[in-house]
């Protein structure tokens, strides 16, 4: 069984749209370690999947605050513990949706790369802005040199200059494009679990 990790190049790329993709790709679990805010993501998933074989694992860490997590956490007088972050136990694929990038801080001293396991494939969600190609290359290339096996989701509409510098650059594995659309709905995210399967089960 495959475990995957989602991480983003921002706020607000599109991370939980493409793990939910993921997750009816492959008929996969879903778990969100650390959730931040009153929008769930866990309800989002569950919204727009349509098998029955998922299974949203419990969060281990809900902050109500829309911060970052240490922030939230104190707001809260909770400190965030990777130890008590403890994957779920599934005989399914796994996927495992971050909160932000993956240099995030959950207290401090520990970061969202500190709960990337080593045998994790991390998927980066990249979206175009100004400052999206930094981003990008730093997130990739921070977990390349971690030794993770990585691949990339563009978001939003084609760019062909911002893409090909990520790509040439890093050599990640592209495994695919989720595009503008007026509405995310159960037959979206289908439509795009159809596109990108084989290349999730390829990396």
């Amino acid at each position: 069984m495959m475990q995957f990790f989602v991480t983003g190049i921002s706020t607000g790329v599109g991370k939980t749209i493409a793990s939910a993709i993921i997750v009816e790709a492959l008929e996969a679990d879903y778990w969100k370690p650390v959730q931040t805010g009153e929008d769930k993501d866990n309800d989002t998933v569950v919204r727009l999947i349509s098998n029955s074989k998922t299974v949203i694992h419990e969060t281990s860490y809900a902050l109500k605050a829309p911060l970052s997590p240490h922030a939230a956490a104190a707001l809260e007088g909770v400190y965030v513990d990777p130890n008590k972050i403890v994957e779920p136990e599934t005989e399914n694929h796994l996927v495992i949706e971050g909160a932000g990038g993956v240099l995030v801080p959950l207290n401090d001293s520990d970061t969202i790369l500190d709960i990337i396991m080593p045998n994790y494939k991390v998927i980066v969600v990249s979206r175009h802005y100004l400052g999206s190609i930094n981003h990008s290359l730093l997130t990739i290339q921070w977990l390349q040199n971690k030794g993770y096996d990585v691949g990339v989701i563009f978001s939003g509409d084609p760019d062909p200059a911002t893409e090909d510098v990520i790509v040439n650059r890093t050599k990640v594995t592209v495994i695919g494009r989720i595009k503008e659309e007026s509405s995310f709905d159960k037959g979206t995210i289908k439509k795009y679990a159809d596109e990108f399967r084989d290349a999730l089960l390829a990396m």
